[in-house]
């Protein structure tokens, strides 16, 4: 079997962005190699036109190039004919590419092309009650009609997406993300910086963040030792316009609570993965995920977490047995349930240890890539 995927990130350090999409396909495409499945991956957007191989995985990147008129449409027809030649040269048997933006829409291939649900703009627009560009839609619309089939990371998102695209005639696979396990070990997850809390993740309005500090200074009033830490990308919040919602941040949190508040920005994922170790609780208050890779990592190295209750989170996390599920919006719940495990260390653990149960149960990237592995099957046999 020979795999594609097309996206827009991919961790690389010729790539110069790589988030969620990336980090879950990269999982993906080193488990698959390790199960003998060939793979190639085409990442467009880049600054040069090369390709590289590692690991097994030949990456072709696809140089952005414009146009003088209708740039959106004459580069998807580049990246099609640039996968085109190589699909036919190299025998690959099925494309998967992400939902966002609807980069295929206008794009078509001869092999079966599957769309999965990382998140939309329709989707995120839905869940944040956002008005979305007319444009935005119908590309991501088009991309939908072409797609054989589609995988979602939880049933949430593939249920919101079908909902949203009006999908009835194609299926909707439900296959969580993986992780390599190996590399999310806490060898000592009874020595960490106590009252120390974490987040990890874009500071973005849709992450709820923005919710953080009224949360905080409830916890701070109780534990005036408490520190909070964040890290992740600065973005531009889409409400009042400001270019840094960490500016928005500071304006928020008092001045005495501003005192026990570290902004890191993005550092390097070693790094992240020791202040996950050091954390003594990790919280993702967020308004708008599909799955929500950092929870099941922060949970993989068997912390605390404080998530956000909504659809997609149950699929992750027991209440009460793997972590908490709270609402983002209700800040006095939320703030209860970080005094409670920060009251309780044998709480902590045994929340801990449960949590690294359930990865190990769900979202072991040596049992999902089977079920990729089966699903591919199945839709190249409909094929022939």
């Amino acid at each position: 079997m020979h795999i594609a995927f097309l996206t827009p990130e991919f961790p690389h350090a010729k790539i110069a962005h790589a988030a969620g999409i990336g980090t879950s396909i990269k999982n993906l495409t080193t488990a698959l190699i390790n199960e003998g499945v060939k793979v190639t991956v085409f990442v467009y957007g880049q600054k040069t036109q090369e390709v590289v191989l590692e690991n097994g995985i030949t990456i072709h990147l696809l140089k952005k190039r414009k146009y003088r008129l209708c740039s959106w449409f004459f580069y998807r027809k580049f990246i099609q004919n640039y996968c085109s030649s190589i699909i036919k040269r190299e025998k690959i048997e099925l494309l998967e590419i992400p939902d966002w933006t609807g980069i295929s829409a206008f794009m078509n291939f001869k092999i079966p092309l599957i769309i999965r649900f990382h998140g939309s703009d329709t989707y995120f627009c839905h869940l944040e009650n956002r008005k979305q560009k007319l444009k935005n839609f119908w590309f991501e619309k088009l991309a939908v009609i072409r797609a054989k089939a589609f995988i979602a990371p939880t049933t949430f998102a593939g249920d919101v997406s079908k909902e949203l695209f009006k999908i009835n005639s194609k299926e909707i696979k439900t296959i969580h993300y993986g992780l390599e396990l190996e590399n999310f070990t806490n060898n000592s997850p009874e020595i960490y910086e106590k009252d120390l809390i974490l987040y990890v993740g874009t500071l973005i309005r849709k992450k709820g963040v923005l919710e953080l500090p009224e949360i905080f200074n409830k916890v701070h009033t109780i534990f005036p030792n408490a520190k909070l830490v964040l890290i992740g990308s600065d973005s531009f919040d889409i409400k009042t316009n400001s270019t840094s919602t960490w500016q928005l941040l500071q304006n928020q949190f008092t001045k005495e609570d501003l005192k026990y508040v570290t902004y890191l920005g993005k550092i390097p994922y070693q790094e992240v993965r020791d202040y996950i170790k050091k954390a003594n609780v990790c919280v993702f208050p967020t308004f708008a995920e599909t799955l929500g890779m950092v929870t099941i990592e922060s949970m993989a190295m068997q912390k605390a977490v404080v998530n956000s209750s909504i659809g997609w989170a149950q699929e992750l996390i027991i209440d009460k047995e793997s972590g908490f599920l709270v609402h983002p919006s209700n800040s006095s719940l939320y703030a209860e349930k970080i005094i409670q495990l920060l009251e309780n260390d044998s709480l902590c653990s045994q929340i801990g240890k449960q949590a690294r149960t359930r990865v190990e149960d769900k979202f072991d990237i040596k049992k999902v890539v089977t079920k990729n592995i089966e699903f591919y099957q199945e839709i190249i046999n409909k094929k022939r």
